[in-house]
């Protein structure tokens, strides 16, 4: 198996350790561990190794699944990649901007076919119904989508998974930013049958360096992505189990804090583009948006090298999305950061 180089990382791994402020980063800004018990009186393994089966329970009703039909994993990240594994054997549908791994492990594994977001980052059944095939093992949807940071509506959604369940196709969606939302939609693991969640408390919760998330579906992908599991992680982070039941059990105090940020420092970040002028894809949930490359720049490489360079400011380049007309920023770290990195970039684009 080949696999593409993954060029967000990749870029992140060139000029983020040296510059000043990561306007890039798409998560929450992180919870102190000063409100956990972080002693999980041993770092053993997590036995069994698919993760606790009353906390599994726990977190599969949620996505109205069994503690057989959830996988607890290394983050979200591993999810995906073991969903993959589990599941694309022919061809897999992306939906398309998202996150790099989730068009480019689908690619490695068989053929893909990429469909992109309407006008205005919409989803559009229609269009995904048309690429699939008789062979069509999966559809990839992200949701809220990153780098967009648009949610797509609940009657789309439910249209994409009937499309799939005729076709006999899962459907997976990666749902990391789902309860930043005021009002999380369905799960798109409770749809039913072909249905398919992953997510974690990376995002939403802030946080990623425990590195704990799950995939929850029926359970021949789940077993599936279980034997899989036995050749990567084997057990999820002890740690991470730890904490992450204490987040889940805070979760209403946790993701109200987190949703107040997320609306105020979209205000924020709204009222410097207003000023310069700039298009943006005027996300309604998470920390992530899109940013059109103001005139003056060639693309969106160019852009983010010379911003770093002035200002030692990290954005992401479209080119990573697939759209180098475009920028992501991200609006979820601490109010201090964003401020420093936003009059940065506002100094940046007087001086274009």
């Amino acid at each position: 198996m080949e696999i593409e180089p993954f060029a967000l990382e990749r870029w992140f791994a060139e000029v983020e350790h040296d510059a000043d402020v990561m306007l890039a980063e798409s998560g929450v800004r992180p919870l102190s561990p000063d409100r956990f018990d972080t002693d999980p009186d041993d770092l053993g393994y997590v036995i069994p190794t698919a993760g606790d089966p009353a906390f599994r329970k726990r977190v599969g009703a949620l996505h109205d699944r069994t503690a057989a039909e959830t996988l607890f994993t290394c983050g979200t990240q591993e999810a995906n990649f073991l969903a993959f594994l589990a599941t694309v054997e022919t061809h897999a549908v992306v939906v398309t901007p998202t996150y790099g791994s989730l068009s480019a492990v689908p690619r490695a594994l068989g053929a893909v076919t990429e469909v992109p977001l309407a006008d205005g980052w919409r989803l559009d059944p229609g269009a995904v119904a048309d690429a699939l095939r008789p062979d069509t093992d999966l559809v990839v949807l992200n949701n809220p989508n990153n780098p967009t940071g648009r949610y797509h509506d609940a009657a789309a959604v439910r249209a994409v998974y009937e499309a799939c369940a005729d076709n006999d196709t899962y459907l997976l969606c990666d749902e990391v930013y789902r309860l930043l939302a005021d009002e999380p939609q369905p799960p798109v693991a409770s749809l039913g049958r072909y249905g398919v969640s992953t997510a974690g408390v990376s995002k939403a919760f802030g946080l990623a360096g425990l590195r704990f998330g799950w995939l929850c579906g029926p359970e021949p992908v789940v077993d599936a992505a279980a034997r899989w599991k036995d050749y990567t992680t084997i057990a999820p982070p002890r740690i991470g189990q730890h904490v992450a039941r204490q987040a889940l059990d805070d979760r209403a105090e946790i993701l109200a804090a987190n949703r107040r940020l997320a609306a105020d420092h979209r205000a924020v970040v709204a009222d410097l583009l207003e000023a310069h002028g700039m298009e943006w894809s005027d996300p309604d949930c998470g920390v992530n948006a899109f940013l059109e490359v103001p005139d003056g720049f060639p693309d969106a490489e160019t852009f983010c090298r010379d911003l770093v360079a002035e200002e030692s400011v990290v954005l992401a380049p479209g080119e990573a999305f697939g759209h180098p007309d475009h920028v992501r920023i991200g609006y979820g770290l601490p109010r201090e950061e964003l401020a420093e990195g936003l009059a940065r970039l506002d100094s940046f684009l007087e001086a274009a």
